[in-house]
């Protein structure tokens, strides 16, 4: 299976609460760009995970709106800046196994984004997300991790 792990596009630095900022208009362009890549390599997500911060909902409707469509979005509360990597790896594998997804695309923040891909990972690599930035790995469901495949960011891609 493949899970893709994403960083939210640029955002706003002043809200009203963190919860509340919103992308800044390059992390919407920064967004589209790379589901322009997702769907260019032919990639399509049995379900989006995404954290109810507002910045990262934002982040997958650019996405979404690249890629035509999704088979399942889920906000997930488990997800947010400050939560627990371990928990949020409890949860796909037990989701995934259920489920029978094969392609995955959660959509969260920095720390959590670098912690979840070491902890997903079996040589617990933790890369440093850029904005919107995603991370594709290929995991293995019985094994209960996998391997880092790449790290794009939309300053990788050529347009």
């Amino acid at each position: 299976m493949q899970i893709f792990v994403m960083r939210h596009g640029q955002a706003e630095m002043v809200a009203a609460s963190d919860e509340l900022r919103p992308l800044a208009e390059n992390g919407v362009k920064e967004a589209h760009v790379i589901g322009q890549w997702l769907l260019e390599n032919s990639l399509r997500f049995d379900c989006v995970f995404v954290s109810p911060y507002l910045r990262a909902q934002q982040t997958a409707d650019a996405v979404i709106s690249q890629l035509g469509g999704v088979a399942k979005r889920q906000s997930l509360s488990i997800i947010t800046p400050e939560d627990n990597a371990k928990d949020a790896h409890d949860y796909l594998d037990a989701v995934c196994a259920i489920e029978q997804y094969q392609n995955i695309l959660l959509v969260s923040h920095m720390p959590l984004v670098s912690y979840l891909v070491a902890e997903l990972t079996s040589d617990h690599a933790m890369p440093i997300f850029q904005t919107a930035s995603v991370a594709q790995i290929e995991y293995d469901l019985d094994k209960m991790n996998g391997k880092l495949i790449k790290l794009i960011s939309p300053n990788d891609i050529e347009l």
